[in-house]
């Protein structure tokens, strides 16, 4: 069975680690041979079976990589509630700082990056330190999008969408003028070989968490073929026809490697340095029209570039997914309702409070059930009750207080009780209350 390259008080189960350090340090790839439990430095275990016509004991290598990809691509109740945490992070702050563009996609084919990372296996994975996850950095992102911006600027896809690749918009830079197109404003502009000149866009890209489907417990594990090995390293090799150059005869190496399954949710974060965007372009500022050429560019990239490796031949395909951005700005909605509410309650006396516990209390109700009505002496009754009550005897609360009470109860005690208002205000005595 392989083992991990790891000290033996360690143990051998890794299973509650995090997915990037079972990919790097714990892998169990390393072979040991089964029969004098010896440890092999090589990706192979090494078994003892009979085999052959003359029935003779022979050693047979067992490679371990693909096994052991396997094991490192689980992911545990706790990575899943991880990715999910960070991901609702990151659409809380999104909907609380300003001149943020925020759009949903769903991965309609796997997902890889980070496969130049060094690794025994050939191809590496990129995991978000610390958490040790699975995700798409924002530089990758940043660099889809230039490249989606000056696909549609070059004019050869049609309709450009607002984009234009001329250096409409002039800066100074150390005293002199330098003029920058609509990306260089938005992205930065790139410096030409031996040129030190650089400038920083108005555009902030964030890492992308990807979120599984549902009933997904691991990464997948993908395998390519490449043929022509013996023309990339130049090596000759009588299988291949002792040549180096290119052909169809050379022998297939199956590498694997990891990938986010196809279904997983993407949200991509954008923020955008506002006053700098009017410094350098001032009519992307207006009307947020930075908004809707990024929007263009996003559809360009779902549509025809992808994101991640491997997209040329089909990785990394995302559609946009209008469901979740509809979900993910209700829920943002409510997020900052409740804040709202949370910092008005902080100012409020006690008895203020006591009012609008109820009011929230019942609005919540009538919100989940708009036509649903309790029967009278029920618990709602009971709450109103209780709150004419505690405002009648409570000798510190004040007019106004008590003015309120009444009306909380005037107000949403019969949408969600079947009561007579009129016999509830004289039973009640909400007039007293109102001061009538």
């Amino acid at each position: 069975m392989p083992i991990a390259a790891v000290p033996a008080y360690l143990g051998r189960n890794f299973k509650n680690a995090s997915p990037a350090l079972r990919f790097s340090m714990l892998l169990p790839l390393w072979g040991v041979n089964r029969r004098t439990k010896e440890l092999l430095w090589t990706t192979s275990d090494i078994s003892h079976e009979v085999r052959g016509p003359l029935h003779q004991e022979r050693e047979i290598k067992l490679n371990n990589k693909v096994d052991a990809l396997a094991q490192a691509a689980a992911l545990n109740p706790e990575d899943k509630a991880a990715m999910k945490a960070l991901a609702d992070r990151q659409s809380h702050l999104a909907g609380n700082l300003p001149h943020m563009l925020s759009l949903d996609a769903t991965a309609i084919a796997p997902f890889t990056t980070g496969l130049g990372n060094e690794h025994p296996l050939e191809n590496g994975f990129a995991f978000l330190n610390p958490y040790g996850l699975p995700y798409l950095a924002g530089s990758g992102v940043k660099g889809v999008l230039r490249q989606a911006a000056r696909e549609l600027a070059s004019g050869q896809w049609g309709n450009e969408h607002g984009w234009s690749a001329d250096k409409q918009f002039e800066i100074r830079v150390n005293g002199k003028s330098l003029a920058i197109s609509m990306l260089d404003a938005l992205f930065g502009l790139e410096s030409q070989d031996g040129d030190t000149l650089h400038m920083r866009g108005a555009l902030s890209f964030w890492d992308v968490i990807p979120q599984m489907p549902n009933g997904t417990a691991s990464l997948h594990v993908e395998v390519m073929t490449p043929h022509q090995s013996h023309y990339y390293q130049q090596k000759k090799d009588s299988k291949s026809g002792s040549s180096t150059t290119p052909h169809d005869s050379g022998q297939p190496t199956p590498i694997s490697f990891l990938t986010v399954p196809p279904g997983s949710g993407m949200t991509f974060h954008m923020q955008c340095d506002l006053p700098r965007l009017q410094r350098l372009a001032p009519t992307l500022a207006e009307g947020d029209a930075w908004k809707k050429l990024l929007q263009a560019a996003f559809e360009h990239a779902f549509e025809w570039l992808g994101f991640g490796a491997k997209t040329a031949v089909g990785y990394g395909a995302m559609q946009p997914n209008a469901q979740a951005t509809q979900d993910r700005k209700e829920k943002q909605r409510k997020q900052k309702e409740q804040a709202e509410r949370q910092a008005r309650q902080a100012t409020l006396s006690p008895a203020m409070r006591t009012v609008e516990a109820f009011v929230q209390e019942l609005r919540a109700k009538h919100e989940q059930y708009p036509n649903y009505k309790e029967a009278p002496n029920g618990v709602l009754h009971g709450k109103a009750r209780e709150l004419a009550q505690t405002a009648h005897e409570s000798a510190d609360w004040s007019a106004e207080e008590k003015r309120a009470a009444a009306e909380a109860i005037e107000t949403w005690l019969p949408k969600l009780v079947r009561v007579d208002i009129k016999d509830e205000r004289k039973k009640l005595k909400l007039g007293a209350l109102k001061g009538q």
